[in-house]
């Protein structure tokens, strides 16, 4: 069988008050165009297909379009929920998804057998999937209790309760046909894309590869941005974002990967790039040097390599109007920062309050007097 998997579209995302939606539905639609032309027998959508969980009507529209897009190519199409997602609100959509042959899963459900999907190609290839949505920490001890697995403890890790429900939802595999896992999860081993959710992928949210059965042919995960395989018992891979979600991401290249495979045979994975989305990309330099480069239509990160000053940020933006994000070079700053930290040992509120506005170009003794009553009002 073939199939397709994707993840992290995070449609709604806007970006230092940037709008991607034209962005989202362009590379939607690639996405779409390579399942046209590939010609998948699945698409798996390994989550966060929102970029908050109260998405926008515009955004709903995206993400309902595609998907129904890439059912009408032929292809079963799988979407389960991310942490940015709103598990109960895809749960919500679950008639629509229905009606339209897409399967969607938001949350953990009381059986566990409602987490296993099954099917056959037109080659007649069977095949099983483990759609496992992401789960909180807390809501990993109800659903390992709701599942009547061994007593849950409240000091059990994350990586425990991950495991046994994993174990348990894929106690069925075996050789006879194309068995699969797709998850929302971070794991051990994985590199950062660069626009994660801090709090959802510190190490009390990994689990390690093992919790992966053997017997599983592929795994599709969504969470981390980044396009990689990550070593374990079986294959296991993360597709990536499409697009890259912030400028820590610059240097991702977007994809989504095709995966073949047989019950008998090893996955075999490519990936194809996904090029319909605005670069972004962070330059360097003063005023005078910013003015004379090409940055073609990239959406834009700028350090300037020049002392604060009053107006420094709209001059910038005049000769490169797509900066999104202007900032003062962090070396630059940490040469300058450090000798004025000596410095103020000793010295007066009123006075390090009027060096701080001078370092950002806004000084000001209008404020620095204002500052220096407000002080005194709540000093004694």
């Amino acid at each position: 069988m073939k199939l397709l998997h994707t993840s992290d579209w995070h449609v709604g995302k806007v970006l230092k008050g940037q709008s991607r939606m034209a962005e989202h539905v362009a590379v939607l639609k690639q996405v779409v165009d390579i399942a046209r032309g590939e010609r998948p027998d699945l698409v798996i959508v390994a989550g966060d297909l929102f970029d908050t969980a109260a998405p926008t009507p515009d955004a709903k529209r995206v993400v309902t379009r595609a998907l129904s897009a890439l059912r009408r190519t032929g292809a079963e199409v799988v979407a389960i929920a991310g942490n940015h997602d709103n598990g109960a609100e895809l749960d919500a959509l679950r008639s629509w998804a229905e009606a339209a042959g897409v399967t969607l899963r938001g949350s953990v459900r009381d059986r566990a057998e409602d987490h296993l999907i099954t099917g056959r190609t037109a080659g007649g290839e069977d095949w099983r999937l483990v759609a496992l949505p992401f789960l909180s920490q807390r809501y990993a001890v109800r659903a390992t209790e709701m599942f009547a697995l061994s007593a849950a403890e409240a000091t059990q890790t994350y990586a425990d309760h991950v495991g046994r429900l994993l174990a348990r939802l894929t106690e069925g595999f075996d050789g006879g046909v194309v068995n699969l896992v797709t998850a929302h999860l971070t794991v051990v081993g994985g590199m950062l894309g660069g626009g994660e959710r801090d709090a959802h992928t510190i190490q009390a949210y990994a689990v390690p590869a093992t919790v992966f059965p053997t017997s599983a042919h592929y795994v599709a995960l969504g969470h981390l941005h980044r396009r990689q395989s990550v070593l374990g018992p079986c294959p296991v891979h993360y597709s990536g974002a499409p697009l890259a979600i912030d400028f820590g991401e610059e240097e991702n290249t977007p994809s989504v990967t095709v995966v073949e495979v047989t019950a008998a045979t090893a996955a075999k994975t490519r990936d194809v790039p996904v090029t319909s989305a605005t670069p972004l990309r962070t330059v360097r330099g003063t005023v005078a040097e910013l003015s004379t480069m090409d940055t073609g239509d990239a959406w834009l990160r700028v350090y300037v390599t020049e002392q604060p000053r009053a107006g420094l940020r709209e001059a910038v933006q005049e000769v490169l109007p797509r900066a999104l994000e202007v900032r003062i070079d962090p070396a630059l700053l940490a040469e300058t920062e450090a000798p004025q930290r000596a410095q103020r040992s000793g010295r007066a509120a009123r006075d390090l309050f009027a060096d701080y506005l001078s370092s950002r170009g806004h000084a000001d003794p209008d404020v620095v007097a204002l500052f220096d009553r407000l002080y005194g009002e709540v000093a004694h």
